[in-house]
Parts: C-alpha cells; structure tokens; sequence
C-alpha cells in the first residue's frame, strides 16, 4: 500500500494530476478539494489509495487524510464505487460533507450525479455513525481564480472526464460564468455538478 507521494507537480487538472517523484510520473485521479489545496504549486505531497483491478491500476490522490478516509468511508458503501465517492468529494469539502451526512440530508447527496434516493439513503445510514470522529476538519482555502476562458476550459474538461457529455458541460459552464463572472473553476465545477 503507498501511503503517500512527494514530489514535483507536472500536470494540475481539476479531476488529475501527474506527480513525478524519482523520475516516475504518477497519475492520481482527485477531487476539486485537492485540486484547490494544491493550485499554484510547484511541489508536494499527497496522500494515495491505490485500486487494483483485473484490467488497471489506479491510484487516488487526496491533500488531506481526511478526504482519503471520507472516500474509503464512501467506498465502503453498498453501490458507491470510487468514481462515484471522487464525485461526491468534487461536491462538499470533507467538512460540508460530515454535515450532509450528520444532518441527513438526503437532498444534497441526491444532487450529486449518479446519487439515487436509495444511494443517498444507504450513505446516511451506513456512514451517520462513522464521520463524527472526523468533525474537526479544517476547510480548504480557495485561491484567486485564473482568467475566465481558463476557467471555461478547464471547468468543461472537468466535467468531461467525471463523465458528462461535452455540449452540456459547455452550456452549464456558459451559463454559470455569465452570471458569475468571477468564480474560482472549482466553484464553476461544483455548480455545474448540481445542474448536469
């Protein structure tokens, strides 16, 4: 099991990066939580869950335990495979998410692309009891957003490779930096997963 990896950041993409670490370029899929904690960054260090399937070997890369343990948490759930536990963590920062699920509200989780009411419902009931050691999470702090035809860009490639299709990415993303024109690309991401 790798526990962590240290080293140059190649490639930040809001669903990816690749880090080098002793001449091996490592491709972690994240969440925008970890996107945010590590834009503007030349280095560091990141926490991994390693997947090992018959066909692939992936590996998921979180800023914070915390995340890493709220995605083995949701991974654990009946129905939620990692993509599906990356999604929800691209939705709620892990504090957000603790309250989502101490709260019960089942509303939030069914906002989340490929979350059904019994999905919701199995994670509220499986994981209420689970999250409250986690509850003092600090919040990840959101950095000055790029230019907004970058921010266009990389928020429909985001959306792309969590699994929706081009022309509707491209028309949320429109739609909500017309109305907001100064939005961070993760705020753009978590607003576009709430209408997609």
């Amino acid at each position: 099991m790798i526990e962590y990896i240290k080293g140059d950041i190649v490639e930040l993409t809001p669903a990816r990066m690749i880090l080098e670490c002793g001449g091996i370029g490592y491709e972690l899929s994240i969440s925008l939580n970890t996107y945010s904690a590590f834009g503007g960054k030349a280095s560091g260090l990141i926490y991994v869950y390693e997947v090992i399937r018959e066909d692939a070997h992936l590996l998921y890369g979180f800023a914070e335990k915390v995340e890493r343990e709220l995605f083995l948490l949701l991974t654990s759930v009946s129905g939620v495979g990692p993509n599906t536990a990356r999604m929800i963590l691209s939705s709620f920062p892990p504090t957000e998410l603790i309250q989502v699920i101490g709260s019960k509200n089942e509303a939030a989780l069914t906002a989340v692309k490929g979350i059904g009411l019994k999905t919701a419902q199995r994670i509220l009931v499986d994981l209420r009891n689970k999250v409250k050691p986690l509850a003092d999470v600090p919040e990840a702090t959101s950095l000055a957003a790029p230019a907004n035809g970058e921010v266009a860009e990389e928020a429909v490639a985001a959306l792309v490779m969590l699994g929706f299709q081009k022309a509707a990415s491209q028309k949320a993303v429109s739609a909500i930096l017309k109305g907001s024109p100064q939005l961070a690309v993760e705020q753009v991401i978590k607003t576009a997963l709430r209408m997609l």
